[in-house]
């Protein structure tokens, strides 16, 4: 029962968690203007992975594409591709879970296929989380990079005055909710793998223990009645008749004329 949870627990925390890596991908607010110098403003602006776009105060917004994709900086780039590795290896790891859950039977497919697709899916689902919180941290190692150096190139050297206006970008909830969603997906994926050690199923080592019924020799001698037990490897049954030792197989080969009264 704890495994089935476990296993369900973490299949549905993978799942909110690739849900907030494709909505953090689709935002438009991966960066935002920074309103510290200039709290009033006729328009704001914000940029995504994939289009920029400007606000006015009208309430009015105007979003453009970005157009090229050679003239984008490597590092949008990079984020893209991440990204996107992210999602797709998050969809493969959801579509393999389906199938590994314990509670779902699919023909007569085995406890230790289950726990082999559970142990693929959870470490997609690590993979997939790593590299949704990969790219969400390069993309804000770089705004923090260029928010330094427009914030240096704003001033000069003649007594810290502002000299220049240069709009500035900080941090937009697209990187919170990649970050957040990247975790999310990382702790189903370690659950996922947690499950998989407890669906493999136990393997019992029977010591083969060989039977053997006790032989009983009978002798007969002139001086009374005399029995024995015990075990005997290769020792064939005896039986001594008036002083004679004659084996079994002799006796059968060579019956006597007791043996037709």
């Amino acid at each position: 029962m704890a495994v089935t949870a476990c296993q369900g627990l973490g299949f549905v925390v993978s799942l909110i968690g690739i849900a907030g890596i494709i909505a953090s991908t689709c935002m438009d607010q991966w960066s935002t203007q920074d309103l510290y110098n200039n709290p009033v403003t006729a328009v704001f602006n914000y940029q995504g992975l994939w289009r920029s776009c400007v606000r006015e105060s009208s309430g009015f917004t105007e979003c453009r594409g970005y157009l090229t994709l050679l003239g984008l900086p490597a590092m949008l780039q990079a984020v893209r591709a991440l990204m996107i590795v992210g999602i797709v290896l998050g969809a493969i790891g959801l579509l393999v879970s389906i199938f590994a859950l314990k509670c779902i039977r699919i023909g007569s497919m085995e406890d230790s296929a289950k726990a082999n697709m559970t142990l693929t899916s959870g470490i997609m689902f690590i993979i997939s989380g790593l590299c949704a919180i990969a790219g969400v941290s390069v993309f804000a190692n770089m705004l923090v990079t260029d928010f330094w150096m427009s914030t240096a190139n704003m001033y000069t050297s003649m007594g810290g005055m502002v000299q220049t206006v240069q709009n500035r970008y900080t941090f937009g909830s697209a990187l919170f909710v990649g970050w957040v969603a990247g975790g999310l997906t990382l702790i189903g994926g370690v659950m996922m793998c947690i499950a998989c050690r407890g669906l493999v199923p136990e393997e019992t080592n029977y010591k083969a223990v060989s039977y053997r019924p006790s032989g009983h020799s009978v002798a007969y001698n002139s001086g009374g009645f005399k029995a024995s037990t015990g075990f005997g490897s290769n020792t064939k049954n005896k039986k001594i008749y008036n002083g004679g030792a004659h084996t079994e197989d002799e006796m059968q080969s060579h019956p006597s004329k007791y043996d037709y009264v």
